[in-house]
């Protein structure tokens, strides 16, 4: 990796700055998903599937200790995504509850929290990890990281994304001081765990199971793991 021109490369935002196995193990060539069927995302890598409206996706925290970066882009125009910024001003809050309705860029609802089995810490608040997160944490080889996830996994769909959106951190503990100040800190989810997210419009939906092994975000020994979702009617 050469240090010397990696913040310049590449020089746009749909292409990955390296490559793991997301590019070539997609749930089917297109993303369309056998409904009712549990699908793996294996630790460190990403998965997109298709997921109309109406539909939901079940996405379970297998060993309970794992965060899972999320995003949904309007299958139609993936210039429309899921926005937090907007998000956020539409719900009142920081963090969706149950029957939250979670709204794009262009403020229409693109998904639906409709169930969370978990104590519901999650996070809106930090961006993807990218390799430039881990440079500055004192990396100096390519490493794994959600936002080359997210691009790989729309590309091994055949598909492109024009940029990284703020990602729905799900089970990512990210505490709040009373002086502002943030802390990083392990899920408090359960294996198991899950929620479920209903489409308010045909979508694509990524999933990174975050590679992050540099500060306790995927619990306190830091070892990312895999999780699964499955697609229903």
């Amino acid at each position: 990796m050469d240090m010397s021109t990696v913040f310049d490369n590449p020089c746009d935002n749909a292409t990955p700055c390296g490559t793991n196995s997301t590019l070539s193990l997609p749930i089917s060539p297109d993303g369309t998903p056998e409904l009712g069927k549990r699908y793996t995302v294996p630790a460190r890598q990403g998965r997109a599937v298709r997921v109309s409206s109406g539909q939901s996706i079940r996405i379970i925290n297998t060993h309970g200790t794992q965060v899972c970066d999320t995003w949904a882009f309007n299958e139609a125009n993936r210039s429309e995504y899921l926005s937090w910024p907007h998000a956020r001003g539409w719900i009142n809050r920081v963090v969706p509850v149950p029957g939250d309705q979670l709204v794009t860029n262009r403020r229409r609802p693109i998904l639906t929290l409709v169930e969370d089995s978990s104590p519901g810490v999650h996070d809106t608040l930090i961006a993807a990890c990218d390799l430039f997160r881990y440079i500055k944490l004192g990396v100096e080889e390519y490493h794994d990281n959600c936002s080359d996830n997210l691009r790989m996994a729309v590309m091994a769909i055949g598909l492109t994304v024009p940029d990284v959106p703020q990602p729905f951190n799900i089970w990512m503990n990210i505490p709040v001081s009373v002086n502002w100040g943030i802390d990083w800190k392990a899920p408090v989810s359960k294996p198991q765990d899950f929620v479920v997210l209903r489409a308010a419009m045909d979508c694509i939906v990524v999933m990174s199971a975050c590679p992050q092994d540099m500060v306790p975000i995927n619990g306190e020994d830091m070892t990312p793991v895999d999780l699964a979702f499955v697609v229903e009617a």
